[in-house]
């Protein structure tokens, strides 16, 4: 974890240029300068709240604790939409309920690797999640935080439950990541793996999968979901955008209708709808 300047303005409190937070409507602009408009974007909630009577800059000078009180008491989640790392943490999130800003980052246009955004996470990956003053970056170290913190059901604290929704946490950073994401990425983003390497990985995984839900409603068993669930679910859904069908699979796909069932669900570019 580190400490965070304020969220949406990475490694300096008055920059240049901010990432683009998305507002309700659905408006971003990459990198936008600092301006009213990005304001807007991120505080326009707050504005409409307190009354913008004198414009924007006499907002943040007549009650800068307010807009200082926005920043640190939101949620907000540095993401791409098309990662389903990313989707991982948007899937929680909306399942426990809880608001948050999304700021959207080109990963393709270089933006993980700019001075701002390694100030966050010096890995230069994504997702990272702003929580006040703290940064939590990794998918899997999200998970945790979010359900250690928001809801313990999520990641169980008894000891075998626990040990057993960690064996697939595990399954997600290495079958599932290195077998199914890694084939998809050579499609969508013309990554060079070795696809054949890489979909002989994903079917063991789906195999590993189908094998475990074919007598368990969820993967680390129980009656009820787990955060192994939600870190294996994305690039298993995916899985056909890298050239492995999920039609050998009936118990995986059931697993995946169960998923998207959960009320609070949401979806994400090339998950299709299990009928």
């Amino acid at each position: 974890m580190h400490t965070a300047p304020l969220p949406g303005f990475p490694g300096n409190s008055t920059p240049d240029k901010v990432l683009s937070a998305h507002s309700p409507s659905g408006h971003s602009d990459d990198y936008a300068p600092r301006s009213k408009r990005a304001f807007r974007t991120i505080f326009g909630a707050l504005i409409r709240e307190i009354g913008d009577t004198g414009g924007l800059d006499s907002l943040v000078r007549q009650k800068p604790h307010l807009l200082e009180a926005s920043l640190m008491n939101r949620l907000h989640l540095y993401d791409f939409e098309l990662s389903g790392n990313c989707h991982k943490v948007r899937l929680l999130l909306s399942l426990l309920g809880l608001e948050y800003e999304r700021i959207t980052v080109d990963l393709n246009g270089g933006d993980t690797r700019q001075p701002e955004f390694l100030a966050l996470n010096p890995r230069g990956q994504l997702p990272v999640l702003v929580d006040g003053d703290t940064v939590i970056w990794d998918s899997m170290a999200i998970l945790v935080y979010l359900a250690r913190r928001h809801d313990t059901r999520w990641l169980p604290e008894e000891p075998l439950a626990l040990s057993r929704t960690m064996q697939w946490l595990a399954v997600s950073e290495n079958e599932i990541l290195y077998g199914l994401a890694r084939a998809r990425a050579v499609f969508l983003f013309q990554r060079p793996f070795d696809l054949e390497a890489c979909q002989a990985m994903g079917r063991s995984a789906l195999e590993l999968l189908e094998k475990q839900l074919a007598t368990q409603h969820w993967l680390a068993g129980g009656g009820a979901p787990s955060i192994a669930d939600i870190a294996c679910y994305p690039y298993v859904a995916l899985a056909p955008e890298g050239d492995l069908p999920l039609t050998p699979y009936p118990s995986v796909r059931n697993w995946l209708g169960r998923i998207q069932a959960l009320p609070g669900y949401v979806n994400m570019p090339g998950i299709e709808p299990v009928g």
